[in-house]
C-alpha cells in the first residue's frame, strides 16, 4: 500500500513541497494529494499590482504538476481530525473524507482586521487575490481626487501605497503608519522610502493607530477623521483557523508549533510550512510570515519527510534571512540587507536597480513553484515497508 502524503494548500510553500517530495519519492511508493481551492498559482506577492490595474499570467496547477505524479484535488479544506488522520475537503459534488499517512499543512494566512470596528465592512485587503480583484474594481471606479487611505506602514502597505500613487497619480493617496514611517529600516532605507513618497504625492500619517473604518473616513486614536473614499487594510496577517480548531499544539496566533524540520510537536505525522507554521529562526526568534520564510520552510518540510521515510539523513538547512525586498512602484525599490535573525544593516540597495532585483526574485519564487522537478534527481528514493510496519529504504533509483 502507498504512503499517503496530503498537502493542504497550493500558495508558495504548498506547491513547492508538493513538487519537492514527488521528486524526492518514488512514484510507486507514495501517493501525493494537493488540495487546493483555486485551479491555478497565485503570486501573492504581486496582489498590489494586481489590485493597482496591472494583469498577471496565469499559472493553471494542471499544466504545472502535469506528469509529476501529483495529484490535484480541487477543494477547500473544510475540517482535519489529526487523531484519526482524515482530512474533510468540499466541492461542488459535496464533502469527502481524505485520509493521510504524512499531511503537510500549508494552509497560509489572510488578512488580519485586528478587530478594529468597520474594517472587515468597508476595508479592502490585498492578502488574495479575491480581494485585490475586488479593490481592482474599486480603484478604477474612483474620480480624480478621491482619497485612498492604506492603513499600515510594512511591507505590504509600503508596496501598495506606491504602486497605488505611481498607476494612479491622480488620485490622493495617503498611508497611515502605526510607527515612524520605515522605522525598522536603515537610515538610507528610510530616507529614499521618504524621498519615493514624497515624490508619488503620498501624504504620511505617522504614529497614527487607526481605531475606527466608515464608508468614506477612517478614524484615528486621536479623534482625527481622515477622508478615504477607499481604505486598504494592510496591518498584518492571520492564520487558517483550521489548525486552532483541532488537537495539534498550536501558539496563541493559531500557528502549528514545529522542531527544526517542520515537524508538529504534538503530532508527529503533520508538518506545518509557510505562515501557518511557528518556526524558530536564528537569535531563538520566531519566523515572520513572508515568503522569504515559507519557501525555505516547504524545503525543509519536504526533505526531512523524505529522509524519514527512506532512512536518509535529515536537512540541516538553517532558516535564515539575507535581505527585504521592497517595490515602491514599478521602477523604484528598496533592497535592505539584514541580519541572520532579519535585523537591518547599514547596507541598501536603493532605485531602478534595486526594482530589478526585486523583479527578479519575484519571478525566481514564482519559476520555482511552476519548475518544482527541476535541479533534482530523475527519481526519487524507493522505500517499502517491513513486517511491523516501518518504512524502510532500500534502494537509490537510477
Amino acid at each position: 500500500m502507498k504512503h499517503r502524503i496530503i498537502v493542504l494548500g497550493a500558495g508558495y510553500t504548498g506547491a513547492v513541497a508538493a513538487g519537492r517530495l514527488a521528486r524526492r519519492l518514488h512514484a510507486d511508493d507514495v501517493a501525493i494529494t494537493l488540495v487546493n481551492a483555486e485551479p491555478d498559482f497565485v503570486e501573492r506577492v504581486r496582489m498590489h499590482q494586481l489590485a493597482a490595474g496591472q494583469d498577471l499570467r496565469p499559472r493553471p496547477f494542471s499544466e504545472m504538476f502535469a506528469g509529476t505524479g501529483v495529484e490535484l484535488r480541487l477543494a477547500k479544506v473544510t475540517g482535519i481530525d489529526v487523531d484519526t488522520r482524515t482530512v474533510t475537503v468540499t466541492d461542488a459534488h459535496g464533502a469527502q473524507e481524505l485520509t493521510y499517512d504524512s499531511l503537510v499543512y500549508a494552509l497560509g494566512s489572510g488578512w488580519n482586521t485586528q478587530g478594529v470596528p468597520g474594517t472587515a465592512e468597508h476595508a479592502h485587503d490585498i492578502a488574495g487575490r479575491p480581494g485585490a480583484l475586488r479593490l481592482r474594481e474599486r480603484l478604477a471606479g474612483l474620480d480624480s481626487g478621491a482619497p485612498v487611505v492604506v492603513v499600515g506602514g510594512g511591507l505590504t502597505g509600503l508596496e501598495a501605497a506606491t504602486e497605488i500613487a505611481e498607476a494612479r497619480p491622480d488620485l490622493d493617496v495617503a498611508l497611515a503608519a502605526r510607527g515612524t514611517l520605515g522605522d525598522w529600516l536603515s537610515p538610507k532605507g528610510r530616507a529614499h522610502v521618504r524621498k519615493v513618497c514624497a515624490g508619488l504625492g503620498i501624504t504620511v500619517h505617522e504614529n497614527t493607530a487607526v481605531t475606527g473604518v466608515e464608508a468614506d473616513h477612517v478614524t484615528t486614536a486621536d479623534g482625527v477623521s481622515v477622508p478615504a473614499a477607499v481604505t486598504v487594510w494592510t496591518t498584518g496577517f492571520a492564520v487558517h483557523p483550521i489548525a486552532e480548531a483541532t488537537t495539534l499544539e498550536v501558539n496563541g496566533t493559531g500557528q502549528i508549533v514545529v522542531d527544526g524540520t517542520m515537524r508538529s510537536v504534538s503530532h508527529p505525522d503533520v508538518y506545518a510550512i509557510g505562515d501557518a507554521a511557528m518556526a524558530m529562526g536564528p537569535g531563538d526568534k520566531p519566523l515572520r510570515m513572508s515568503c522569504a520564510s515559507g519557501t525555505p520552510s516547504a524545503w525543509q518540510a519536504a526533505d526531512s519527510i523524505a529522509a524519514r521515510l527512506t532512512g536518509g539523513k535529515l536537512p540541516a538547512m538553517p532558516l535564515r534571512y539575507f535581505n527585504q525586498c521592497i517595490s515602491l512602484g514599478r521602477r523604484d525599490g528598496l533592497i535592505q540587507y539584514v541580519t541572520a535573525d532579519d535585523r537591518s544593516v547599514r547596507a541598501a540597495l536603493t532605485g531602478r536597480f534595486a526594482a530589478l532585483y526585486k523583479e527578479l526574485v519575484c519571478k525566481g519564487a514564482a519559476w520555482g513553484v511552476v519548475n518544482p522537478m527541476l535541479g533534482m534527481p530523475t527519481r526519487g528514493r524507493r522505500l517499502t515497508q517491513d513486517g511491523s510496519g516501518t518504512t524502510q529504504a532500500v534502494h537509490e533509483s537510477a
